[in-house]
């Protein structure tokens, strides 16, 4: 029996990191399929889907800046690998016979549409798939708070963050043992004992326009669907926990 998706609109916001599989650098194509199977089967539930792709694989802003790169141009250059990301992703969906769309912040309308908020919606009602590039189109912002800024515009229900772990947790799991995994938060929990989940703007911007946020393994099999149907192992963040 079909599962039955508990959310009509979802943004998947994904690290650049989680494209490269077992790579130091770059995209592996392997991993990249993986995910796009993964995005294939929501969007055949009938769910909406529109994506955030961070750009650590190629290039991180922040590291970069005051060491070598003037910060203002370090993060430009990450919003450009955040295109590379979008672009690699739109060309696998398409190969597994999902429409996309790529809408960069930045307008280049050679490889991609510009950002318009009205268009994006008009696909996704479509049956598009649409990923959005280039973060919020300003330095000094994440792309966690691009994620949220446009979970916001678009109307999701839920913000989906898929990670390298299977929630937060009170630690980083992978060198503190006993690191605690929360089922559920509070984002204002999230905010007050620095749980590092998402920047605190994305989280303070979830929070003011009440879009929960579910955060799972990316590398689990089937962790997306399993998170649209309200299945799986996530910590879910909202309102009151």
């Amino acid at each position: 029996m079909p599962r039955k998706p508990k959310y009509r609109r979802v943004l998947l916001k994904l690290s650049g990191e989680g494209l490269m599989g077992e790579r130091d650098y770059g995209l592996d194509p392997p991993t990249l399929e993986r995910i796009a199977l993964e995005v294939r089967a929501v969007h055949e539930m009938g769910v909406e889907v529109c994506l955030v792709i961070g750009g650590g694989n190629i290039f991180r802003g922040i590291s970069a800046a005051g060491v070598t790169i003037e910060r203002t141009s370090a993060d430009y250059m990450g919003m450009l690998a955040t295109v590379i990301n979008a672009l690699a992703m739109q060309s696998m969906l398409e190969s597994q016979g999902v429409q996309t769309r790529v809408q960069s912040a930045i307008p280049m309308s050679m490889i991609c549409e510009p950002y318009i908020r009205r268009r994006a919606m008009r696909h996704m009602e479509k049956g598009r798939v649409v990923i959005f590039a280039a973060g919020t189109g300003n330095p000094f912002f994440t792309t966690d708070t691009a994620a949220a800024l446009r979970a916001v515009e678009m109307g999701c229900d839920v913000l989906l963050k898929g990670t390298q772990v299977d929630g937060v947790y009170s630690g980083d799991p992978k060198h503190e043992k006993d690191a605690k995994r929360f089922d559920s938060l509070d984002y204002h929990e999230v905010l007050s004992q620095d749980l590092k989940v998402m920047d605190a703007s994305a989280i303070a911007l979830a929070r003011e326009n009440k879009v929960p946020i579910v955060v799972f393994s990316i590398h689990n099999p089937h962790a997306l669907a399993d998170a649209v149907t309200g299945s799986g192992t996530f910590t879910l963040i909202c309102e009151g926990g």
